[in-house]
C-alpha cells in the first residue's frame, strides 16, 4: 500500500508538471490576443493541453474513496468531514478565481458534493457504469469541465476494483496507439466540416492522459525508479501549494512572457519554477509531514489541532 501512495504522489506531481506548462502557455497567448501558431503551440496543443487535468480528475476521485476510507476510522460521520474537506477546498477556489477565472478548484468541490457524494451511497458496481456512461457523454459533448464528473467516478471505480499489475503494459501500448491516432485524425479533420467531430480532441486527450499515466507507472516499477519518485512525489504531495503558487508566478511573469512571441520563455520560466519547486517541496516535507496549504486543509477539515513538524526538525 505504500509503495501505491507513492505512486499515486508522484503521478499527481507529474500532473503538476504538466498542468504548469500549460497553464503557462494559455495565459501568455490570452494577453496576445491572436499571435498566430508556432511549433512550441502545436506541441503544446497537442501533446500536453488536455491530457493533464483529466490525470488530476482521475486522481481526486481515487483520492476520495482514499479519504472517506480514513476518515471512517476516525468518526461516526465521515461524508459530514469530507463535505467540510469539499468546502474548504471551494474557499481555496473562490479565492484564485479572483485571479485566474476558470480554474479548477471550485469546480472540483462542487462536482465532489454533487456527484461523489451521492456516488458513495451506490451500489460499488454502478459506479464505474456511471462513470464510462458520464465520460462517455462528456466526450460526445466536447469535453472541457464536462469530463470531471465522469472521470471522477472512474478514478472512485479504479480504487474499489484495483486492476491487476500485468494489464499495465498491454493498456499503455493500446492507449499510446489511440492517442496517436485520435490526435492525429484531429488534425486532419480539423479544417474538414465533413468529416470534422468535436469528440475527436477530448477523446484523444483522454488516451493520452491513460498512456501517460501507464507508461509512467511502468518506469516507476522499473529498477531506476528513484530518481523519478524523488523529483515527482514531493510536488504531489504538495500539489495544492504547487498549484497556486505557480498562478502567481505566471501572473507575474506575463509581462516578460508576452514579450517573447515564441512562446519559449514560457516553457523555459514553467520548467524552472517547476525545478525550484522540487527542491523547496522536499526540503520543506523533510521538516513537515503536509505542505503549507495542505496542512490549512487539514486543519480546517477536521477543525482540531493537526501536528506538522517533524520529530526531531529543529523548523
Amino acid at each position: 500500500m505504500t509503495r501505491r501512495l507513492h505512486e499515486l504522489d508522484a503521478l499527481r506531481g507529474f500532473a503538476v508538471c504538466g498542468i504548469m506548462l500549460v497553464n503557462t502557455w494559455q495565459h501568455t497567448r490570452e494577453q496576445l490576443g491572436d499571435p498566430g501558431r508556432n511549433a512550441v503551440d502545436w506541441a503544446i496543443d497537442n501533446l500536453l493541453q488536455s491530457r493533464f487535468y483529466p490525470i488530476f480528475s482521475f486522481l481526486f476521485g481515487l483520492s476520495f474513496v482514499l479519504f472517506l476510507r480514513s476518515a471512517a476510522a476516525r468518526t461516526d460521520h465521515p461524508r459530514v468531514v469530507l463535505l467540510r474537506r469539499l468546502a474548504v477546498l471551494a474557499c481555496f477556489g473562490l479565492v484564485h478565481q479572483l485571479v485566474n477565472p476558470g480554474e479548477v478548484l471550485l469546480p472540483y468541490a462542487i462536482f465532489g458534493a454533487l456527484v461523489l457524494l451521492p456516488a458513495s451511497f451506490l451500489p460499488r458496481p454502478a459506479v464505474p457504469v456511471l462513470g464510462l456512461a458520464v465520460t462517455a457523454w462528456a466526450v460526445h459533448e466536447g469535453g472541457g469541465m464536462k469530463l470531471i464528473p465522469g472521470l471522477f467516478l472512474l478514478g472512485m471505480a479504479v480504487m474499489e476494483y484495483p486492476p491487476p499489475e500485468w494489464l499495465l503494459p498491454p493498456f499503455f501500448v493500446v492507449t499510446a496507439a489511440l492517442a496517436v491516432g485520435l490526435g492525429y485524425l484531429w488534425i486532419r479533420t480539423l479544417d474538414d466540416s465533413g468529416l470534422f467531430y468535436r469528440g475527436t480532441y477530448p477523446a484523444a486527450g483522454l488516451a493520452a492522459a491513460a498512456a501517460y499515466c501507464t507508461g509512467l507507472l511502468l518506469l516507476l516499477r522499473s529498477r531506476p525508479r528513484g530518481a523519478l519518485l524523488a523529483v515527482l512525489a514531493p510536488l504531489g504531495r504538495m500539489a495544492l501549494t504547487n498549484y497556486l503558487a505557480s498562478t502567481a508566478v505566471i501572473l507575474l511573469a506575463l509581462p516578460l512572457l508576452t514579450a517573447d512571441p515564441t512562446r519559449i520563455t514560457g516553457v523555459l520560466l514553467a520548467t524552472g519554477v517547476l525545478a525550484l519547486q522540487v527542491v523547496l517541496s522536499r526540503m520543506w516535507l523533510a521538516r513537515f509531514r503536509y505542505g503549507p496549504l495542505e496542512w490549512v486543509w487539514r486543519r480546517l477539515t477536521w477543525m482540531e489541532p493537526v501536528p506538522n513538524r517533524r520529530i526531531g526538525s529543529n523548523a
